[in-house]
């Protein structure tokens, strides 16, 4: 996998902003980086627990990805890891309404997440239980009972937006207006997402994992070119299944849908969904019990070895 960077640091790097789950630094007007923190999110709630060792499964893990982009040659911004926790990036505007850029803009981040799934899982279940999706929907025919863990007919490409407190799921039309892509080049990102997982599933599928589904963000860079941001295929964006107990019946989740169960078994998040449902104000979210904490801690180094066949152990480079 990529190595951290010994190179020496030109200038200190100037906070910017910080996300659910990372904070970005300024490097120089063409680079940044990001420092990944243990913090933890579910269902757009900042959940008050650090999760030791998180931060740098996931910037580790991200780069071993980044690798295979590399090798695809599938465009994308990474650079270097410049720390076990952090690495560095090409840098793209952050701008929610790209149209204010005028016709055909450059150098920016598409303000979109792009989701492709492959089992019934997820929200996308709880959206087949309420109704909402019919399993014509998903490739199905016409009234067929389907059941959770059922794998797709075909991927299933969805798209919503990145940039709102809440993520809204959006209609091709308005992703597109939204984005200011055209639909080339929406399919040009659907068959880039297709290829780096089937290239995914291709690796762990030995190591004995099931890619289940997951999200990819895109930023089109100062030439004009799709490519691939931000982070993916870590068990924050995408969730995977253990193969031997799935052929057996089970779905064994390797990914943060664990805490998501969590929240779901203690009526938290039924108690959120009613709020939002009702436009009222939110409840907080609580900790997680320290004995969880710790489960999800080797949760996620667990993850981190059998996505990249790789020892969680001492990296090399500046911390």
């Amino acid at each position: 996998m990529p190595k951290a960077s010994t190179a020496p640091t030109p200038a200190t790097p100037k906070f910017l902003r910080r996300g659910k789950v990372k904070e970005v630094y300024e490097v120089s007007p063409t680079e940044l980086e990001f420092r990944f923190t243990n913090d933890i999110s579910v269902f757009d709630k900042h959940i008050p627990s650090e999760i030791p060792n998180k931060g740098e499964t996931l910037a580790r893990t991200a780069a071993h990805w980044f690798e295979l982009c590399r090798r695809l040659k599938v465009p994308h911004h990474f650079l270097s890891l410049s720390g076990p926790t952090s690495m560095r990036v090409r840098r793209v505007r952050v701008v929610p309404q790209p149209k204010t850029l005028g016709p055909h803009p450059k150098g920016y981040l598409v303000p979109l997440e792009l989701i492709v799934r492959y089992y019934l899982a997820g929200s996308m279940w709880d959206r087949v239980k309420a109704g909402k999706v019919t399993s014509e929907e998903l490739g199905f025919p016409a009234g067929k009972n389907l059941e959770y863990g059922v794998r797709l007919p075909e991927p299933h490409f969805e798209v919503t937006t990145k940039l709102e407190p809440v993520d809204r799921l959006l209609t091709i039309p308005e992703a597109l207006a939204l984005s200011t892509l055209d639909r080339k080049q929406l399919d040009q990102i659907r068959e880039t997402i297709l290829k780096v997982d089937e290239a995914m599933q291709a690796e762990i599928g030995p190591r004995g994992l099931i890619h289940v589904d997951g999200k990819k963000e895109f930023g089109v860079d100062d030439e004009g070119v799709l490519m691939v941001v931000d982070t993916f295929g870590t068990a924050d964006e995408d969730r995977f299944w253990d193969k031997d107990a799935y052929e057996r019946g089970r779905q064994v989740d390797f990914s943060k849908e664990f805490v998501r169960q969590h929240y779901r078994t203690t009526g938290y998040y039924a108690a959120l969904q009613k709020a939002r449902d009702a436009a009222t104000p939110e409840p907080p979210i609580p900790p997680l019990p320290p004995l969880l904490v710790d489960e999800v801690s080797r949760l996620y180094t667990t993850v981190y070895q059998r996505l990249t066949g790789e020892p969680f152990g001492a990296t090399e480079g500046p911390g």
